[in-house]
Order: structure tokens, then sequence, then C-alpha cells
């Protein structure tokens, strides 16, 4: 099995991200052999600046091509679940963007098909690599957190008509959905992984800053299974741009720093109580510095595709992601708490977009 893996990146927006702070900075680990786009000056631009030897507007070429291990998707997110199960049809390992799926149902389609393939999917959770949340994570596993009373997550962000004049955008049909599943997926999945599951959620949804169709603001509040209580706040109209977590544990509590795009990095102001400080530092004197971002997540997938073991983002996670996406819009449409999990008996199982 060769070391260096190849890929194709479909979709050169967010793609050119993957390449730029991922793949590019692995040279021993990957070759990026083509990159697919309809629009020829995006094709031509991305591939100039990484010197990709192919350069395609046919999907189904790509996974033709038989030097080629793996598919990277960052096309609009309604192409997600279509061209996931083709390239995993043609044997190819499949990394997504989020959203992976716009239903629950969708991501148990991926999660049965991937039983069958000879590759996996690894879905794009690339803010949990910041060595702040990391630390975090490593307090809690290391069992010296203690249990979890409380947090609050905030996601406010800006976005103006212009960035929603791109077509696919700000529809349910194309986009998926709104903040829920654009802008806040990351931190939310940050929370469960650093707090564990959700029991209960309870939300409103509203959009009050652009002309859109799908939502813009959000408050849920969350029962975690442990009895921790979590409060959301998502907005797409503030001047002042921030993501933020604030997690209270017994014996410490952890606050993230309040960049958008990356709230996993440090620093993160972690505060023991006296007692149980001792202990958290020379756990924390333990640590070792990960890459962040995408060149973290691409440089633990290159390991777990060498090594055959667990991906370092599955399908599960997703699923999970999904299902607090899920739980919230029924939640905001009905006026009434939800119970995870979400079964296959669930009303929106099939899909989340509100009745009109």
């Amino acid at each position: 099995m060769s070391a260096i893996k190849t890929v194709a990146v479909v979709g050169c927006g967010i793609g050119r991200s993957h390449i730029f702070e991922g793949y590019a900075n692995h040279p021993d680990r990957f070759r990026v052999l083509a990159i697919c786009d309809l629009d020829d000056e995006r094709l031509k631009k991305v591939g100039d600046e990484f010197a990709v030897p192919i350069r395609t507007k046919s999907f189904d070429e790509l996974l033709a091509m038989p030097d080629l291990d793996i598919v990277d998707i960052c096309t609009p997110p309604g192409l997600h679940v279509p061209q996931t199960l083709a390239a995993l049809a043609a044997g190819k390992e499949v990394v997504c963007e989020k959203p992976i799926a716009g239903s629950l149902a969708d991501v148990d389609r991926l999660i049965e098909a991937e039983k069958a393939a000879r590759g996996r999917v690894m879905p794009i959770f690339q803010y949990r690599w910041g060595n702040g949340y990391q630390k975090a994570r490593q307090v809690v596993g290391a069992g010296l957190a203690g249990r979890p009373y409380a947090a609050t997550v905030e996601t406010h962000w800006k976005r103006t008509a212009e960035y929603y004049a791109v077509p696919w955008r700000g529809k349910f049909a194309t986009e998926l959905g709104g903040v829920l599943v654009t802008h806040a997926i990351h931190i939310h999945d940050m929370l469960v992984g650093l707090m564990g599951p959700i029991r209960s959620v309870f939300a409103r949804v509203a959009t009050l800053v652009n002309d859109i169709e799908v939502e813009d603001t959000v408050a849920a509040s969350l029962e975690m299974e442990s009895g921790a209580l979590v409060t959301l706040s998502c907005n797409l109209g503030s001047a002042v741009e921030i993501s933020r977590m604030r997690a209270i544990y017994e014996n410490v509590t952890f606050e993230s720093g309040t960049a958008c795009y990356s709230p996993g990095d440090e620093p993160w102001t972690i505060t023991p109580v006296s007692t149980a400080a001792p202990a958290i530092e020379a756990e924390l004197g333990r640590f070792q510095p990960v890459h962040r971002r995408f060149q973290g997540q691409v440089e633990a997938y290159h390991d777990a595709l060498l090594s055959g073991g667990e991906l370092p983002v599955t399908l599960a996670d997703a699923r999970r992601s999904l299902e607090l996406v899920t739980a919230i819009y029924h939640s905001a449409e009905t006026g009434r708490p939800v119970e995870l999990p979400i079964g296959t008996d669930h009303p929106k199982y099939h899909g989340w977009a509100p009745k009109r």
C-alpha cells in the first residue's frame, strides 16, 4: 500500500481550503491529482496555484480514474449524498464537507453503503483540530473535569444579501438549511465531543436578518445525558462576529476564544478549582500539540488509512450532528421538547425542512 494517497477535490471554492490548509501541507502523505469544477476560471486558478495535473468538469471522469484513491467532495450540500454514493460505488475513499446529508434517512443510507464498499467516508469537522479544544478534551478524557454542569455556545456571525446571492444558498433544497447546518454545525459538534450525548432539545428558529428561505437565528436549550444544561445561540446579523463556548464542570471551567472559524485554537481559558489544579496542570503538561483545522484532520485521516483504524471523523459523528439539527427544527415547529435519539419512526427522519 502506497504511503502517498492521490486525491481529487470536487468543488474549488471551499475545496481550495482543503488543498491549501490540508493536502499541500503533507506532500509526503497526499498528492492532489485532479480537481473538478464547473467554472473554467476557478479550475485554471486553483489548478495553476497548486500545479494540479488533471482539471475537469466531469465528476464521472474522476470516478473512472484507476489511480485515484480519494474523492474529496466540496460541492453544494444538495449534491453530497448522490456524489458520496457514486464515489463509494466506484471503490474510492471519500471525504465530504458538511452537511453530509439533508436527513437522517440519507445519513443511514450512506452508513449502509459504506458497510458494503471498499472505501470509507470521512465527514469534515476541522474545527476539532485546535490545541485549546484538544486540551479541554484531554482533561475531560482523563476523568479530571468531574461532573458537567452547564455550557453556553454562541455562533454570532454576519451574512448579508451579497452572500445569499449565490443561487444555491438560502434554500432548503440546495443548502439543506441555514445557520444550523452551514455555520453553527461545527461548534455544536465540538460541544457534544466535550460534554457527551444529548437527551432532549427545546428550540425556536427564525429568519430575521435576510430575505431567505432558511433560518438565520436560533435559540435552543439542551439537556445532556449527564444532566448538564446547555444553551445555544445562533445569529447571522452580528456586527461583532464570534464563535464561543463556555463549559462548566465540577472541577474546571473551560472557555474558548472567539475566532469565528477556529474556535478550537488557543488561547482557551482553563480554570480549575483549587483542589483539582495540581492534577489538571500535570495532565496538561503531557499534552501533545496538533496541527490546526484541515491540516490536523487530514493528517489523522492519513494515519487511519494506513493503519485501517477508525477514521478521525465518522458517519456516526455526522449522524449525531444532524440528529441535533433535526431535533431543533422539529421542536421549533411543534413548540415541544424533542427526545433523542431519533429513530426511523420520527416525523422528520426523512427530512427536516419545515412544513409550508
